[in-house]
């Protein structure tokens, strides 16, 4: 009726105002997030050509199991058991794609819920992480660009902490992060003025693009150019502090105050916290606040277990869990940089939704990547995992943690259960009266403080230290023990509480104030605790010996026993029953750097392969983990167990990609003849190949050139980081002899592109360049062979060649990484090269294809007279 007064013009103003407030209202309610499922016209052909390709792929692997080839027996053996493992990852690869999901959010609406004006900003506080190490590999410009772009984020400033983790105990990081704090109080008032995107000033500054558009302040153009020299002169400073220290003094470094470093043996020192921002003189040029900054570097010591990156950043979640305590946490890398200044707004639509947040345990990002040549040679932006197989995930229970770019759930870090459903209450009583209800039961607590997977959200009746410790009272509430005692059996509840306390200093760690705010869900920090308190806390539980004897890294926090500490963190949630969320905004969220060069490529490849081998043989391996909690989706464990064993497709990739050679040298075939009817799975079986990957791009949107650039450096890196990975990870669990990596180099080179061609020698580059140089010599020897015999040797070659040829292309962007810019092959690939055409050639040489084998006399009867 209003809608229809509306329309007559019937109804005033103040109608109208009335009318916009209940819109407004409405609004508001709504969701403030909604899945986008895949159009069936695209999702229903990929899944009916998935399962047919599964029916061709078992009539296929029949056959070839049932028609040996008996002068081959070895090569064909080889060949079926290749076969049959390529076909066992393609289904642990394919089904947890069997659902994709876009997902769509609603800014307007959670500014509308949580922002409403003339009341104060309920949106959720977040703490954010850095980590970095070494100020040489990861400089501190781009460790500065990427703080800036924190500090300046559109979110409420009382709202942002950050953390910068020196892991290193670098005097130069600490020192470039006090330049840091003086610069972001012009840049950060700028940013929000003129409302700049994106908010790191080096790629800012950098953009080539029309600046000026929907800009309309006259001020604007003044202010942008003294803001860009302001820049220059900030990078000037910084970049003279890595000129200062470049040497090392005999003495150590010394500080303004004429005091020593404190982290002057980089392995050997206390911890450091320095609050730069946050405290007093927070502010900027304009007088408004700015957020919070912390300089963070936890004590080493000798003898101790650091536990590299994954025991940072647990000493980050005790800190920021002493002096802020939101109950959201965003972890990025150092050259990680804010490119959407709204980032943690869309997180906080997943997060802070009524409806699914409560579940939620963390809102993964899709990593994107700056300073990558156009045709992505080494497939540097995993376009296909980002785009294809995480959307698959987010269908089941949701995406893999991939270390950067992820807001978690505090709760969820410490190792809590998600919330269950709202239950009936039933009636209970104390005891004192028979007539109502049923007799309280006593409660068994269990070592870890809570049920047996670990403590539950539900909190206040699984125990009195629930109760006591609640977030509603926070501390010891006294009404609450006189309502206990008033219950009876005070002297019990008294060792019960006593037990709890135990428990929970046993899971957590023995400092009171981090205990009390690990059960504060929602947040916050003591009123009476004054900075000085905290700051004396803070010192306290990032000591080295602070983890002995807890659960920080084997229960909760980032998990220990792998250097892919990310996948490890993410598994053990989605065991708990907690389900994550993908978020892909059209501005993306965050954007990094990537190792472009082919040596440097092959390494990250070597590390994150290493860790899913050594996640493989731990107690967490997903193909057993938490079955018996049974909630850990079947999907999602098929994609995990992908994630930890596709290393060992290294072993019959590495066999396959040889056959066609040697097939080709010993004139041998690993197929019997085959019929027309089998001919025609054959047929069938390449073509599902092809429609499958057809139909991922057309409901996924990656290109062909992204998804061929990806199939060409999957065999690249099964051939050669992959191996290495299998290899040095049975070293480790059978000799226990471990393998030391370097952080990846974040330097950029002066030339545009210039790292791409920079050749650098390691032993990764062996096996791809052997099986190129076995296929070759393969592909002249079987093309001579043909000329030799005539030409009913011809149709047998062709399959052989295909093959080769199929490795040959799959391993061009290897080659051209070998030859360099100047398409001139450096000396140590020469002479490799030659080392092993020598050997294959002597072996092509004693097979001697070109003679005939012909049928002599019987030696044995006739004698050497014959």
């Amino acid at each position: 009726m209003d809608d229809w007064k509306m329309q007559q013009g019937n109804l005033g103003p103040e109608a109208d105002d009335a009318y916009d407030d209940m819109s407004m209202l409405d609004e508001a309610r709504q969701p403030l997030s909604r899945k986008v499922p895949i159009a069936s016209s695209k999702i229903n052909p990929y899944r009916m050509v998935i399962v047919a390709r599964l029916l061709i792929l078992a009539f296929f692997l029949r056959y070839r199991i049932l028609n040996p080839v008996h002068d081959a027996i070895g090569l064909w053996l080889t060949s079926v058991i290749c076969e049959i493992w390529f076909a066992f990852s393609w289904i642990l690869d394919q089904f947890p794609k069997w659902f994709p999901i876009d997902r769509e959010t609603y800014l307007d609406r959670l500014s509308l819920r949580y922002e409403r004006e003339g009341e104060p900003n309920m949106l959720a506080p977040v703490d954010i992480f850095v980590s970095t190490v070494d100020p040489m590999k990861e400089p501190p410009l781009v460790t500065a660009n990427t703080v800036l772009s924190i500090l300046a984020m559109n979110y409420p400033v009382d709202k942002i902490s950050c953390y910068i983790s020196d892991d290193g105990a670098s005097m130069l990081t600490f020192e470039s992060l006090s330049e840091t704090a003086e610069f972001a109080r012009k840049w950060v008032p700028f940013c929000k003025k003129f409302a700049i995107e994106p908010r790191a000033p080096e790629m800012y500054f950098t953009l080539k693009v029309d600046y000026l558009k929907d800009k309309v302040q006259p001020t604007f153009v003044k202010e942008r150019r003294a803001m860009k020299r302001e820049y220059e002169e900030f990078k000037v400073r910084i970049n003279a502090l890595v000129a200062k220290a470049q040497k090392v003094p005999p003495e150590g470094w010394i500080m303004q105050d004429g005091t020593p470093w404190p982290g002057n043996n980089t392995k050997d020192h206390p911890g450091m916290i320095q609050v730069f921002l946050g405290q007093s003189g927070g502010h900027d040029t304009e007088g408004n606040e700015l957020p919070r900054l912390v300089y963070v570097s936890r004590e080493k010591r000798p003898g101790f277990l650091h536990h590299k990156k994954a025991g940072a950043m647990n000493a980050l979640v005790r800190v920021s869990g002493v002096l802020t305590n939101a109950p959201f946490m965003l972890n990025l890398d150092c050259d990680h940089y804010i490119n959407n200044s709204k980032a943690a707004r869309e997180a906080m639509c997943f997060l802070m939704d009524p409806q699914i947040g409560r579940k939620v345990c963390y809102v993964q990002f899709p990593q994107r990547f700056d300073g990558i040549d156009r045709h992505d040679r080494y497939a540097n932006r995993n376009t296909v995992f980002f785009d294809i197989n995480m959307k698959g995930l987010d269908g089941i229970q949701g995406p893999v943690y991939v270390g950067t770019g992820c807001v978690f759930r505090r709760q969820a870090l410490y190792g809590y259960e998600p919330p269950k459903g709202p239950k009936r209450p039933k009636m209970v009583s104390c005891g004192c009266c028979p007539c109502f209800g049923r007799r309280k039961k006593d409660k068994k607590y269990p070592k870890n403080g809570g049920n047996e997977n670990g403590p539950s959200l539900e909190g206040g009746s699984d125990s009195v230290f629930s109760l006591v410790f609640s977030p509603t009272y926070c501390f010891f509430n006294p009404l609450t023990l006189n309502f206990i005692y008033t219950c009876g059996a005070a002297v019990e509840d008294d060792k019960e509480l006593l037990m709890s306390q135990m428990n929970f200093e046993k899971k957590f760690g023995q400092s009171a104030i981090f205990v009390t705010s690990t059960l504060m869900d929602q947040g916050g920090v003591p009123p009476s605790s004054s900075p000085a308190a905290l700051l004396k806390e803070a010192i306290h539980v990032i000591s080295c010996g602070y983890e002995d004897k807890t659960e920080w890294g084997s229960e909760l926090g980032w998990i220990y026993g792998s250097i892919t500490e990310d996948i490890l963190t993410g598994f053990k949630m989605h065991c708990r029953g907690w389900r994550s969320i993908y978020c892909m905004p059209k501005l993306p969220a965050f954007k990094g750097s990537a190792p472009i060069n082919l040596s440097d490529r092959l390494n990250q490849v070597l590390r994150w392969a290493l860790g899913s081998v050594e996640i493989f043989f731990s107690r967490h391996c997903p193909a057993w983990y938490g079955l018996k909690g049974a909630k850990l989706r079947w999907l999602e464990r098929f994609a995990y167990v992908n994630t930890t064993i596709y290393p060992f497709t290294s072993l019959p990739l590495l066999a396959y990609c040889t056959l066609p050679a040697i097939c080709l040298l010993t004139d041998k075939f690993i197929m019997p003849p085959i019929s027309t009817f089998a001919s025609l799975f054959f047929i069938a079986l390449f073509l599902s190949i092809f429609a499958t990957g057809i139909l991922e791009l057309r409901w996924s949107g990656v290109s062909i050139e992204e998804w061929w650039r990806n199939e060409q450096f999957w065999v690249i890196g099964g051939i050669s980081a992959h191996l290495f990975a299998v290899v040095q990870g049975l070293l480790k669990v059978l000799a226990g002899i471990d393998t030391n990596f370097t952080v990846t180099s974040k330097t950029t080179d002066d030339e545009e592109f210039g790292e791409l061609y920079t050749f650098k020698w390691t032993t990764l580059l062996i096996p791809p360049t052997t099986v190129l140089i076995i296929n070759l010599v393969g592909v002249v020897a079987g093309i001579s062979d043909a000329i030799n015999n005539g030409y009913q040797s011809w149709g047998p070659l062709f399959g052989k060649l295909f093959f080769s040829f199929w490795v040959i292309v799959h391993l061009y962007p290897f080659l051209k990484g070998l030859m360099g810019r100047q398409n001139r092959t450096p000396t140590i690939v020469v002479i490799w090269s030659v080392l092993l055409a020598s050997i294959f050639s002597l072996l092509w040489v004693r097979i001697d294809p070109f003679v005939l084998k012909t049928k002599g006399p019987d030696t044995t009867q006739c004698g050497i007279n014959c």
